[in-house]
């Protein structure tokens, strides 16, 4: 069965843009060589707009983007964790993207580097996240960052992580976001076992081979057992109490799309603010397909909630 034909016409050729890797141990260093070659073909950020700089960070730099004229206030933050499944991706990926987003929402971008699995499996990937986090509030004011305003976010595995993040940061209860920013995140490791999966959902652009191998990749073993940390699978936290509002945004097609649900149902019984968006036809990461309208309508939503949240009161 092909869910081809439920996929929103003005998608379809974001198909051929966003193929989906066959991972295997043997496979991962080129998928990491073709997946670099790409980014290094996106445009560079515009110096008009602001500058990017990178700190030494622990194990993991963090590429601080900073609009103009940011050193003379204090502005709102991001940190924000890339994609990639857990085992490919880098924050500089997105600079240009980043940069134009920051001058946009008047607020700083600050994107990590972190560690990737297999080589660095849970905990090393949460917990570049976490120092990343408190550098970002302990710097605040050398970066010009109102360390009263952050949020955390990312998109699928990097969603995931923020959400680990969020509940890290409130277990540790030094520095306490004030968001999570969660685009189709990588929530549940159960779903790479589950055999109840939804039949029209995860054919495209992430598959279910793909998540189990992130999986195996991220915990050093077989996904669905038993004493996985929340702060690796965030679904698996059994108390989601004084976590920061969330915005989650997910495609009806996306592997992720019910882990991401219920996650959404779980925090707004927990009495977290919660904003879930379902986008019908879309598949993983149909955000990026630059001129279909379902993919503009999910990424003006996504800058209203991070605007909302890091200019409450504008």
């Amino acid at each position: 069965m092909t869910t081809r034909s439920l996929i929103d016409p003005e998608l379809l050729a974001g198909l051929d843009e966003l193929p989906a890797d066959i991972l295997t141990s043997d496979a991962l260093p080129e998928v990491r060589r073709r997946r670099a070659a790409l980014a290094a073909e996106a445009p560079r950020p515009d110096p008009a707009l602001g500058s990017v700089a990178v700190h030494p960070v622990a194990q993991a730099p963090v590429r601080v983007c900073a609009p103009v004229g940011s050193a003379d206030t204090r502005l709102p933050a991001l940190l924000h964790l890339h994609g990639g499944g857990y085992v490919h991706g880098a924050a500089a990926d997105r600079d240009a993207e980043h940069l134009a987003l920051a001058a946009e929402l008047g607020c700083v971008i600050a994107s990590v580097d972190y560690r990737l699995a297999p080589e660095s499996p849970h905990p090393g990937p949460v917990e570049d996240a976490y120092a990343a986090l408190r550098w970002l509030h302990e710097e605040a004011d050398a970066l010009g960052v109102d360390r009263n305003r952050i949020a955390v976010g990312g998109e699928s595995a990097g969603g995931g992580l923020a959400a680990g993040l969020a509940l890290l940061a409130r277990d540790r209860g030094e520095v306490r976001p004030v968001f999570q920013h969660l685009i189709y995140p990588m929530l549940d490791d159960r779903t790479a076992v589950a055999a109840d999966r939804s039949p029209v959902a995860g054919e495209f652009v992430w598959t279910p081979q793909q998540n189990r191998f992130g999986w195996t990749a991220l915990l050093g073993r077989e996904p669905g057992g038993p004493d996985v940390s929340p702060h690796a699978a965030p679904a698996r936290a059994e108390d989601l109490s004084g976590l920061p509002p969330a915005f989650i945004s997910v495609g009806a097609l996306d592997l992720f799309l019910e882990e991401d649900m219920e996650y959404a149902r779980r925090l707004v019984r927990a009495g977290v603010p919660t904003e879930l968006h379902v986008f019908p036809g879309a598949y993983h990461a149909f955000d990026r397909v630059p001129n279909a309208r379902v993919a503009m309508v999910a990424r003006n939503r996504s800058r209203a909630a991070l605007r909302r949240a890091l200019h409450p009161r504008s």
